[in-house]
């Protein structure tokens, strides 16, 4: 046994292993103070909920209550590993603020009341304004958190049963672009790659994606490979010299909003360099002549002094590329909130599709996730999509849907595109969406631009229904309240950013009166009366089991099918990808193996948009593009980010993650040992610009753009030279009272515009311009790093306050550990 501080060394021990070989196993374990391993009554099979990785363990119960947890060495995610959040957010489930009781506003005060009262005040106004405007007056915003058998319920009821366009999910924060670049590029959502395919890749590129912090057990999957025979060479695009950046090969850390540019230098070198694999291309792709035009306009001296990086840096990366015989590439933040987000994570499965580096061991593209069940919120219809993949442009597709609904075609709205959250909260503004359901997110701190967010939520006319763990931000504005059972304490499957799917159990009940979000989302289809064409419930299901199967059918014959998954089948040793059915029964590692891309004008997701004003591509203009469904090649023209630094405000500012907080903290600062770890907000600054501002690390300084400001210590940290980082996480939940609306804030989304991407919709939160300001009488001692000796070579932790209470168990089995 090997006893690690897993606040100070959150990625533990090396278990190094060479290219093709099984990823060793190294159980990790953390258990409440006093509890031995031997006093568990029960260990409850589940998977994290605090991150995309899909890190697989199983919840230790004693007396009806959760005391740990253990990673499940079998697993193909993790081999038994877990990241700091895994082993300690468990501890947020006994929180004692959580909800117990619904609450309503009265008297401009919410109150505790009855399910009955809470349920029937929510339908009461729901049916008022579907009589009086219809469905358009309704609107569902839910989370990346739920099961995939929630957001099939929530997605039938809102879009079967009410018929309103008005859904999205917080994923449109982080994922909508991952999800709208697999579609341009291959016709469909669906990772082409798996994270097995680190075992194998010669070169890993990370384009915007510090996994070092936000998949920290994938990361450390990557650190084992550097520290075996034959390592990975790294590629890594990030403005600030993240523990990613630290253990590369190649650093490119261009100016925030240049991504489009870069891709296109890189791209035009491959090109000019003889490195793309012609026969693949004549086989399995169209769109080839428009790129190289495109790329010709980016030599890599002209995309050097866009971004501002060393030309020679991006030749060495290119070649990288270009040479690898086994490429693998991540994508996340970096790219997905940034300036032209869908443009510049289309060039990186460009690179693949140019290479044919798809569907092999070593081979393929990771458009990462951020949340645990994003993808569940894709594939359900949970984001305004429709459920199963389905096209919502391509009339076969929703009668498709609507058959397996058992309703009429005409009853599920596809008159438009869905409607994205920004814009649903544009039509709140305006006054025409007047009922919003919020499940399992904080909206009051996620999105930007917060004091137009809070201004808009706290309307009365806007009649606001939260349902979660506590009462965050939201919440407080809310007219209703439903306390939300979570993870542990419901039965249901998420599937990860691999198209891995797990099976969570059920350890122990809610607190109270909390509920499950799919028992909630079931009783308001109840209450409403919503029926299929027959006459019969149009929700059919009372079990999470009955759901899933349900969801099954939804899927059969589309890419993501689960119509060879059982609940029974997933209680087995590791979570299994999909497609998983008749003609894949133990899943499917890649996809497009063969170049059977699912890009066929009669069974693919979308037709695509036009990168860089969003207009969809019509069904007649991409039959005519692609008829044979073949990988696509989109070109896309660099253009300026909306807001560019001036001499009001000199700075770019990005926002982004921390290793130890998920989201606004609801889950994560109630457990001591993450928010000890990073208790408060901080601005990163580089040398130069510390200096030229009088600041020196620990100093308090305030951050302003042209919406407000917001005061933070100062680290003076690798971030490139112009640029400040602020961790988004921080709100005032937990600081006794609120934002003071003439002052400065905590927030980061405080300073965020109202932006977003063309194509994908997703808000833009790194190209601020800002400008920074030293406190009088802010200077003080910053929080010291966290340093320990057996950090791997190359890289640097995170800036923690780490402390005896990290302690956790990592178990390596004999013989080294080999699987």
């Amino acid at each position: 046994m090997v006893m690690t501080d897993r606040i100070a060394e959150p990625w533990g021990t090396r278990t190094p292993y060479g290219p093709g070989q099984p990823w060793p196993v190294r159980v990790d374990t953390h258990l409440a103070e006093g509890v031995d391993a031997a006093d568990v009554d029960a260990w409850v099979q589940t998977a994290s909920i605090l991150h995309s990785n899909g890190d697989a363990m199983d919840i230790a119960v004693k007396d009806g209550r959760i005391v740990g947890v253990r990673g499940r060495a079998g697993d193909r995610v993790n081999h038994g590993r877990l990241g700091p959040k895994d082993l300690f957010g468990w501890q947020a489930n006994a929180s004692p603020d959580r909800l117990t009781r619904p609450l309503v506003r009265e008297g401009g005060r919410l109150v505790p009341t009855d399910w009955d009262t809470a349920m029937g005040r929510a339908v009461a106004r729901t049916r008022e304004l579907l009589a009086e405007q219809g469905p358009s007056a309704i609107g569902f915003y839910t989370t990346g958190q739920l099961f995939a058998e929630e957001y099939y319920t929530l997605g039938i009821l809102a879009h079967g049963g009410i018929g309103t366009n008005h859904v999205d999910g917080n994923t449109r924060l982080c994922t909508a672009t991952a999800a709208e670049a697999l579609k341009e590029s291959f016709g469909c959502d669906g990772q082409p790659g798996s994270y097995s395919d680190i075992d194998h890749a010669d070169v890993i590129a990370l384009y915007g994606h510090n996994m070092a912090e936000t998949q920290s057990v994938l990361w450390t999957r990557v650190l084992d490979r550097l520290a075996g025979p034959n390592p990975p060479a790294l590629v890594c695009v990030d403005p600030r010299a993240t523990p990613v950046a630290r253990a590369a090969t190649v650093h490119l850390a261009p100016r925030p909003g240049t991504n489009v540019a870069l891709m296109n230098g890189l791209i035009h070198e491959l090109l000019a360099r003889g490195h793309a694999d012609e026969a693949y291309l004549a086989a399995h792709a169209v769109g080839l002549e428009a790129l190289q035009e495109m790329v010709a306009q980016y030599p890599p001296e002209r995309a050097a002094r866009i971004c501002d990086v060393p030309v020679e840096s991006l030749r060495e990366a290119a070649r990288l590329l270009g040479t690898a015989q086994r490429l693998l590439s991540t994508v996340l933040q970096g790219f997905y909130q940034s300036h032209q987000a869908t443009a510049a994570a289309v060039q990186v499965n460009n690179i693949h599709i140019l290479r044919g580096m798809l569907g092999r061991p070593g081979c393929g593209v990771l458009q990462m996730n951020g949340q645990p069940t994003a993808e569940n919120t894709r594939e359900c219809g949970a984001d305004g999509d429709l459920a199963g993949f389905r096209n919502w442009a391509n009339e076969d597709h929703v009668a498709d849907l609507a058959r397996v609904w058992n309703l009429e075609t005409r009853d599920i709205p596809h008159y438009s595109p869905p409607t994205h959250a920004m814009q649903m909260m544009r039509y709140a503004e305006d006054g025409s969406l007047r009922l919003l359901w919020v499940s399992g997110t904080n909206p009051a701190v996620s999105l930007p631009e917060l004091a137009r967010i809070r201004s808009i939520l706290a309307q009365d006319r806007l009649f606001l229904v939260v349902q979660d763990l506590f009462l965050t931000e939201t919440a407080q504005l809310a007219d209703v309240v439903l306390p939300a059972a979570t993870w542990g304490e419901k039965t249901g499957t998420f599937t990860n950013a691999d198209r891995t799917v797990h099976l969570s159990e059920k350890a122990v009940d809610p607190p109270g009166e909390a509920r499950s979000d799919m028992e909630i989302f079931v009783d308001l289809a109840d209450r409403l009366g919503l029926e299929d064409k027959d006459g019969a419930p149009l929700v059919k299901w009372r079990t999470p089991e009955e759901a899933f199967e349900a969801w099954k059918e939804c899927t059969r014959g589309r890419l993501c099918d689960y119509t060879g998954l059982t609940y029974d089948k997933l209680r087995g040793a590791s979570g299994i990808q999909w497609p998983c059915n008749v003609e894949h029964p133990d899943g499917t590692e890649r996809l497009y193996a063969d170049g059977d891309f699912w890009a066929d004008p009669d069974r693919c997701e979308s037709y695509g948009k036009d990168l860089l004003t969003g207009a969809p591509v019509q069904a007649g203009e991409y039959r005519a593009l692609n008829p044979q469904g073949r990988a696509i090649l989109k070109a896309a023209e660099y253009l300026p980010p909306h807001e560019l630094p001036s001499p009001e405000f000199p700075l770019q500012l990005i926002t982004g993650r921390t290793l130890y907080h998920f989201h606004t903290r609801t889950k994560t600062a109630r457990a001591p040992q993450l928010q000890a770890a990073a208790p408060d907000v901080w601005v990163e600054v580089s040398p130069r610009d510390a200096a030229d501002h009088d600041l020196a690390e620990g100093d308090l300084a305030e951050v302003t753009t042209p919406r407000g400001s917001v005061r933070a210590r100062v680290r003076v940290s690798g971030v490139r030279d112009g640029v400040l980082f602020l961790p988004f996480h921080y709100g005032y939940w937990d600081t006794g009272g609120g934002h003071e609306p003439d002052g400065p804030g905590r927030a980061a989304n405080e300073l965020t515009l109202t932006d977003w991407d063309a194509a994908s919709k997703q808000p833009i939160f790194k190209t601020a311009a800002a400008r920074l300001a030293r406190v009088a009488g802010g200077t003080g001692p910053a929080p010291a790093p966290t340093t320990t000796a057996s950090a791997p070579v190359g890289t640097d932790l995170p800036p923690t306050r780490g402390g005896a209470t990290g302690r956790a168990d990592e178990r390596l089995p004999a013989g080294g550990g080999a699987r």
